[in-house]
């Protein structure tokens, strides 16, 4: 399938994606949806649209809610990048370890720089900070102070 293909196949079956869908150049599909319509946009890509791989998930502070970006590859070398937001009061999210086993460790990065909550991310260690990392402290958020940690030390 065409990257045009794909746009109108999804604007197909999901008619709230209309102008949510852009082919911004070669090789390159990009969506943004609610958190709320994220679960079945992201099934239909992975198994009728054949996006069978997870390239990273991009998680970003945009202010009043976390702007998160989940980047699927085809075998025909098309990327579709899938942008949805949860708020930054209750930033909670379900894990695609069920789709994706290696989602974990993008996850785990959510959850220790910008405190998201990940629902059903298995039991593990935190990943990328340390383990004596303050649990409140999540240092890619906009509103972080490093000095925290730096009062911490001087104790």
């Amino acid at each position: 399938m065409t990257e045009e293909e794909i746009k109108q196949g999804l604007i197909d079956k999901f008619n709230y994606l209309q102008d949510k869908v852009a082919v911004k150049r070669a090789r390159r599909l990009f969506i943004e949806v609610s958190m709320d319509k994220f679960g079945e946009v992201f099934d239909h890509a992975v198994k009728q649209l054949n996006f069978s791989m997870l390239t990273t998930i991009t998680g970003l502070d945009e202010g009043e809610r976390f702007g998160l970006i989940y980047h699927l590859a085809s075998d025909n070398g098309i990327m579709l990048n899938i942008k949805t937001s949860i708020p930054k009061s209750d930033p909670v999210l379900q894990t695609i370890t069920g789709y994706f086993p290696s989602a974990e460790m993008y996850e785990r990065e959510m959850a220790d720089l910008l405190g998201i909550n990940v629902k059903g991310l298995p039991e593990g260690n935190r990943y990328p900070l340390p383990d004596d990392w303050p649990a409140d402290q999540h240092p890619l958020r906009k509103d972080w102070k490093s000095d925290v940690l730096d009062k911490k030390e001087n104790q």
